[in-house]
């Protein structure tokens, strides 16, 4: 047993087997082992920036009543049973913002066309990030940047204004979070996620050792943690053997050409159900995070000119056409009910994150979660749908519908993420007027 004055398990624990190593979520027994011992160590903070590209359909987004007793208005209802977890922020507006070129200023309020500056989620990735195996993800529905065309694949840019790469294969990703990347494990698991054994398989020598050493608090949060594992990995075998399976002969004369881009799924993952892959991606993240992994990730949900184009969307058009509504009552309705879906997917990423248990709370406690776009409604730089959600152990105090007195810099709400984290960000930050006060407990 260590001494008293420090855990006797390190937080940089791993389980390893034959070309995997398996990161553990946080525990007790990495906690001192006496209460006269040196301060206990918290659970580390997280941050995630989330894009919806081409806005939303305000009109149903905002509740008439503000605070926590607020209405539900709905595109938000399927928050509901996180009141108090988030906050819908009222009044944010984006300089550079509106029309297409919205991502490119997005996270850094710089206009399409100008020298970028590094992003905020980039400084998160130098001041909390560096003790981790990735100090960073970027994650997108689209490999790679597009970096100079509208539909701009990241939100992330290093401190040169170079954009960061993004990964939008789930298949990868898991790969990326347990198993080894050299170039000769590269080459072996080639081609081979579909006879490949599960990684608790592999692992599961050095995780019964463990469990000999761990109480029954740390035993059950394994336990939760293994079947996300193995959940996870059954759903991508499933995706992989149904891509081999030819899809059956469809009419479609009367599907007005949509038919080939519904059937496109997220881009370049054809694979999948836009329901099935926005829940693995959210998996993803909500393990790279309980597994200290990372603890800093931006997402692009949704493309710019891109999005509803999904089956079980059932919409007549893609989410940009019907963004040009005219005041077309159809074209409304339908740009809501994408916009519901959207808020639904949410609604699990924080079910998962508030369902796995840290320290003396809960992942979701600890992160701090920011989603927008680069435009409002109509393609305006204002009203833009900006909610905050998580870290309550951070001290953000959520409102529920916070409707601002006058309007603020996206960057303002990015400044106040920072500053939950610990990240100082100095005297100014971009065009930030100050912290977000309302949300500062």
């Amino acid at each position: 047993m260590p001494n008293s004055k420090t855990p006797w398990m390190s937080r940089r624990t791993f389980l390893r087997g034959s070309g995997v190593v398996m990161a553990l979520p946080y525990l007790e027994a990495m906690m001192p082992s006496s209460v006269l011992s040196a301060p206990t160590p918290q659970a580390p903070p997280r941050i995630g920036m989330f894009y919806l590209g081409t806005g939303m359909n305000m009109r149903q987004f905002w509740p008439t009543q503000e605070g926590l007793d607020y209405q539900a208005s709905r595109i938000l209802k399927p928050l509901d049973k996180h009141r108090g977890q988030f906050t819908a922020i009222n009044g944010t507006f984006l300089k550079a913002g509106g029309g297409h070129d919205g991502a490119y200023p997005f996270s850094t309020s710089i206009a399409k066309g100008e020298r970028q500056r590094q992003s905020p989620d980039q400084d998160a990735a130098l001041a909390i990030g560096t003790d981790t195996r990735f100090s960073s993800l970027q994650l997108s529905v689209d490999r790679g940047t597009n970096y100079g065309s509208q539909a701009l694949a990241t939100i992330s840019w290093n401190e040169q204004g170079v954009p960061l790469a993004a990964e939008n294969d789930p298949k990868v990703l898991f790969d990326r979070l347990f198993r080894p990347d050299t170039q000769e494990q590269k080459a072996e698991e080639k081609n081979e996620f579909r006879r490949r054994q599960s990684i608790l398989d592999l692992v599961r020598d050095d995780a019964k050792q463990l469990a000999g050493r761990l109480g029954q608090t740390d035993r059950d949060q394994l336990e939760q943690y293994y079947t996300s594992v193995r959940e996870l990995e059954k759903s991508l075998a499933r995706r992989v053997e149904w891509a081999d399976t030819p899809k059956p002969p469809v009419e479609t004369d009367d599907l007005h050409g949509t038919y080939e881009k519904k059937m496109a799924g997220p881009e370049g993952n054809g694979d999948y159900l836009y329901d099935d892959y926005a829940k693995l991606m959210y998996d993803l993240i909500a393990l790279a995070f309980q597994t200290d992994s990372t603890r800093v990730v931006s997402y692009v949900v949704r493309k710019e000119l891109a999005g509803g184009v999904y089956p079980e969307f059932n919409v007549s058009k893609g989410y940009h056409a019907l963004s040009h509504h005219g005041n077309d009552p159809q074209s409304l309705e339908e740009l809501a009910r994408v916009d519901a879906i959207y808020m639904t997917h949410w609604a699990y990423f924080l079910d998962r994150l508030k369902s796995i248990r840290e320290a003396d709370g809960t992942l979701l406690d600890r992160t701090i979660l920011g989603l927008s776009s680069g435009m409002g409604f109509e393609h305006s730089k204002n009203n833009l749908p900006t909610i905050i959600s998580g870290g309550n152990a951070l001290g953000v105090k959520h409102c529920g519908h916070l409707k601002l007195e006058s309007e603020i810099p996206l960057a303002s709400v990015w400044q106040t993420m920072l500053d939950r984290v610990g990240v100082d960000t100095g005297n100014q930050f971009q065009d930030s007027t100050g912290l977000v006060q309302a949300l500062v407990s």
